[in-house]
């Protein structure tokens, strides 16, 4: 299997003879998740049911930045508490997307010494600087730096201001508590609290020591977050990630969702409306790399894909479809449109429950028993349309989808099928 690499800019081979560990960005937790962050969720997700239902030994570790700056303004005064509860929000919705969830989920409080020892390692190296309480990584130091992001060190503006820094490109790596700020723990700099970038390398190399597979996350986390986990590791000879895997963003009508601009519509409310099985579906019409255009009109597109699943095994089973070609896919830089249109070919239940089994979409395949009290509306609309009596048989109709059922006619009968 090979993945596109952001830092080589190119397709590279998975050691077939080598566990593969994935190491994907989670959220910073002060607020519901939107959907759009549910991509990375789903994209590690699925890569590791896909490695091993190929055999592999795959582990996903999908982190909780539960102390950040952002999570301070949210709640100056109480963001471990508003942390705590965003990360419950979190966990039960990525859950109520049915795909499992990952093998390790680590919180940066979790992690707080790793950190300062890592800090202190780099001190230690020339490779970063104490100034007033805070502490600075030295940019200069790393001769890569801005090789995984495509940017030129001479042309990176100041994103942390402050004057006495060496130069205006270093980062924080520990930064001295401020008032508003309700957490703080004891460093050999003073109280205070670690910078983001730290984080995820710390955390990493605590789950997996100082090399792995996969590093994955948003394209917007390359720089300046993951050029900076980079810099870090690699600045101390740790090989860190071998290959990074950047998703590409989620839009709304063809803008970037975020909730800074407030385009927005969270994880919950997407599950809840169209269902977990639509917008996985969706999430597999874009390729992993590419963004995707979240709409109305897409997860429509999206919810009749999927009922068109379903209405497969509502027929009898053909043996076709080729499960080669399907695997080829995947093993090609995880191609799930290209699986998508495959599975859309296939009448074979058994090869096409098995395909959706990988993208947690097994269900799709289960064939809903409607209730007696249902049963019972759809035959007495039947006697109502043979006595022509078609105002009784709408309201009947009506009924039936109130109850979460859409009747649909058929020569010789009618079936029963879930409203989605």
């Amino acid at each position: 299997m090979r993945l596109f690499d952001t830092y080589s800019k190119s397709l590279v081979e998975l050691d077939p003879n080598q566990a593969v560990r994935m190491y994907v960005c989670g959220p910073t937790v002060y607020a519901r998740a939107h959907v759009g962050n549910a991509r990375p969720f789903v994209f590690g997700m699925w890569l590791r049911s896909w490695l091993r239902t190929q055999g592999w030994d795959a582990t996903l570790v999908h982190n909780i930045t539960d102390v950040n700056d952002k999570i301070y303004d949210a709640a100056p005064g109480g963001s471990a508490e508003l942390a705590e509860q965003a990360t419950a929000w979190y966990v039960e919705d990525t859950r109520d997307l049915g795909l499992g969830m990952p093998d390790v989920m680590p919180r940066v409080t979790d992690v707080i010494p790793q950190i300062v020892a890592f800090i202190g390692s780099l001190v230690e190296a020339g490779h970063a600087y104490p100034v007033n309480g805070d502490v600075y990584f030295r940019v200069a130091s790393f001769p890569e730096y801005g090789r995984l992001s495509g940017n030129r060190p001479d042309q990176m503006e100041d994103l942390e201001p402050n004057p006495l820094k060496e130069d205006p490109r270093d980062f924080a790596l520990w930064k001295a508590n401020k008032p508003g700020e309700d957490t703080a723990w004891d460093s050999p700099w003073g109280r205070g609290r670690p910078g983001w970038h730290i984080e995820c390398s710390a955390m990493a190399e605590e789950c997996f020591g100082p090399a792995f597979e996969i590093h994955g996350g948003g394209l917007d986390l390359v720089f300046p977050h993951h050029e900076n986990e980079l810099a870090q590791s690699r600045a101390l000879g740790h090989p860190f990630a071998r290959i990074w895997a950047h998703n590409g963003m989620l839009r709304f009508t063809g803008e970037k969702m975020s909730k800074s601009v407030g385009n927005i519509a969270t994880l919950r409310e997407t599950i809840d409306e169209w269902g977990r099985e639509t917008l996985l579906v969706f999430f597999l019409t874009g390729h992993w790399r590419k963004p995707i255009d979240f709409s109305n009109e897409t997860m429509a597109q999206a919810a009749a894909q999927a009922e068109s699943f379903r209405n497969v095994f509502r027929g009898a089973s053909e043996a076709d479809g080729d499960w080669e070609a399907f695997a080829a896919a995947l093993d090609d830089d995880f191609n799930t449109p290209e699986a998508l249109a495959l599975m859309h070919g296939w009448r074979d239940h058994e090869l096409l429950r098995r395909a959706l089994g990988v993208f947690g979409l097994e269900s799709l395949a289960e064939r809903a028993e409607a209730p007696a009290e249902v049963v019972a509306l759809a035959e007495q609309r039947v006697a109502a349309r043979v006595a022509r009596d078609f105002e009784v048989a709408d309201r009947l109709r009506g009924e039936i989808e109130a109850a979460g059922w859409e009747m649909r006619d058929a020569t010789g009968g009618y079936t029963l099928v879930p409203k989605r």
